[in-house]
């Protein structure tokens, strides 16, 4: 009987992708595509997946009226590189990003159902997160490795809002989850080999905590390709 459970609740996990999308407060455009994302990890609408949205603000609009209080320059730089990845002349928003394979405009809801479709019958490594606090710390093993690639780990927050003053959106009140706080390379895992790490997690004054949740995905150095991810909520290490 034992033998029979843990094959049944193995083959009800759900298969982890990740979903980039690079907007911005500034971008007219841009909010519809916000609420898909909030759609997409709230209602989980593809079967056996689990959806992991990671919202990145580019800098690129704070010129034009409204500084984006969640923006970052690392944030372009990095889609900037998914544009010369893709042969693209250059980045956009809102653009969606389904497991570093394939880019497209990221308020197009049936392109990214198919999309993360796809994407979840790749083969893909493992990652399993547990954490601790006090101080706060993840604990992150790694298995089934396919290819060489860096380990990242993203800070993302949900429920933020803004009331922007100026700029396209001017006048809205706009809300956000999965923001990504932070992403920072943390490792590197090789072709077929275990990878394991313990960092520590430092959280800024103005995030709130219960909100928070901590994503550690691999992505291919040359093809950007994410060949696998976890996701734990950070409320959870206050009872490790």
């Amino acid at each position: 009987m034992p033998v029979i459970m843990a094959f049944l609740m193995l083959a009800v996990t759900p298969t982890p992708v990740v979903v980039e999308l690079f907007t911005s407060e500034g971008c007219s455009s841009c909010p519809p595509a916000d609420l898909l994302l909030r759609r997409l990890q709230k209602e989980q609408p593809v079967s056996g997946v689990e959806v992991i949205p990671l919202s990145e603000h580019v800098d690129y609009w704070n010129q034009l009226g409204w500084k984006d209080p969640f923006s970052s320059g690392s944030f372009t730089d990095r889609q900037r590189q998914y544009a010369d990845v893709f042969h693209k002349d250059g980045p956009y928003t809102p653009q969606m990003v389904i497991d570093g394979t394939t880019g497209f405009v990221g308020s197009d809801g049936p392109h990214a159902l198919k999309a993360i479709a796809e994407a979840a019958k790749r083969p893909k490594a493992s990652v399993t997160l547990t954490c601790q606090a006090n101080p706060l710390r993840l604990q992150v093993r790694i298995d089934n490795v396919r290819e060489d690639a860096d380990v990242l780990l993203a800070i993302a927050e949900n429920g933020l809002e803004s009331n922007v003053v100026r700029g396209e959106n001017r006048g809205l009140r706009m809300g956000h989850d999965g923001v990504t706080r932070r992403m920072a390379i943390i490792g590197r895992v090789k072709k077929q080999l275990p990878f394991a790490s313990e960092p520590k997690v430092a959280i800024e004054k103005d995030w709130r905590p219960e909100n928070l949740s901590a994503i550690v995905f691999l992505q291919d150095r040359s093809t950007y390709r994410i060949q696998g991810a976890g996701k734990i909520a950070l409320p959870a290490c206050a009872a490790n």
